[in-house]
């Protein structure tokens, strides 16, 4: 079992930072896909950046002013949000996509509010 922990969320005003931390833990052997969804009231989850293979991947409407990054050392994933906007505003999710005892295996943490608003 492997579980993901997400941090980080808030109240920002517009034009503000936040830095997203999700920590996973678990019998993870290795690391396929990684990432950050997004669900605002009304619309359907969608994918803000991910990490794959390596390469990085960001919706369009984050491209600039969201990074993604990891400490692998500590299992850690971060979002780095600058630059926010109140239709940022959103539950914000991490995703891991791991190799474990198991098989391959599909995790989800529990989700992070963020609210921009002034």
């Amino acid at each position: 079992q492997v579980h993901l922990v997400e941090s980080g969320g808030g109240l920002v005003q517009p034009g503000g930072s936040l830095r997203l931390s999700c920590a996973a833990s678990g019998s993870i052997f290795s690391t396929i896909t990684m990432g950050w969804y997004r669900q605002a009231p009304g619309k359907e989850r969608e994918l803000v950046a991910g990490t794959a293979y390596g390469s990085v991947t960001y919706a369009d409407s984050v491209k600039g002013r969201f990074t993604i990054s990891s400490d692998n050392a500590k299992n850690t994933m971060y979002l780095q949000m600058n630059s926010l906007k109140p239709e940022d505003t959103a539950v914000y999710y991490c995703n891991g996509v791991y190799v474990t005892a198991f098989g391959r295996r599909e995790y989800w943490g529990q989700g992070t509010r963020v609210t921009v608003s002034s």
